[in-house]
């Protein structure tokens, strides 16, 4: 797909721009060890979206306060587990063309701000604008997240290019007005192996 419209980039953070795929899984694991759920059933709905909406969907019939206790507990077993978490291959490519070429761009993320800048530091990556779960009224795959990222970095969303791994995340992509980048063979408007090849479609356009 021709990018020659793209004025601003807004990227996913875990399983596209940062490799946390192995702490995330060993999180979700532990936690559903705790509360009785099968990680085999659990695990696909919680990839890219926030603890809350998966509790929700594990367990409908909790309270607010059980749900927001529930995912807590999810997002503290994350926190310090950073040992194996990196960019992703081309990430640090595709920031320097961000660079060169004078394209502003924003992480948006499921985790919240705390895990966020955690995963990010672990990374070596510090976005110029981060926009957390910890932001927004609702999460992927609402489309709250990508609006606000686009605002932050001055670019209509119809101009924003949105990467991601995730189908949620696509979904509050489309449903932004962006322009999708997907990744691990998922179907958006550009399809990518990685993100060195979406820094060279951006070097080349």
């Amino acid at each position: 797909m021709e990018l020659s419209h793209v004025a601003g980039v807004l990227l996913d953070m875990d399983g596209t721009l940062v490799d946390s795929d192995a702490a995330v899984e060993r999180a979700w694991r532990t936690w559903c060890a705790e509360h009785g759920a099968d990680p085999a059933a659990v695990i696909p709905l919680a990839h890219g979206a926030p603890a809350e909406r998966t509790v929700r969907l594990v367990f409908p019939a909790l309270t607010g306060p059980e749900v927001a206790a529930a995912a807590a507990r999810q997002l503290e077993l994350q926190y310090d587990d950073l040992s194996d978490v990196v960019a992703t291959p081309g990430a640090a490519r595709l920031l320097a063309v961000l660079a060169r070429r004078g394209l502003p761009w924003a992480v948006v993320t499921s985790a919240d701000v705390r895990l966020a800048k955690a995963r990010l530091g672990a990374a070596g990556i510090d976005p110029p604008v981060l926009v957390t779960v910890d932001d927004i009224s609702a999460g992927k795959p609402d489309p709250e997240g990508y609006l606000r990222g686009a605002a932050l970095i001055g670019v209509p969303p119809g101009r924003c290019l949105v990467v991601e791994d995730a189908e949620v995340g696509l979904v509050a992509g489309r449903a932004a007005g962006a322009t999708t980048a997907a990744l691990r063979g998922l179907d958006g408007d550009v399809r990518l192996r990685d993100l060195g090849e979406l820094a060279r479609l951006l070097e080349e356009r």
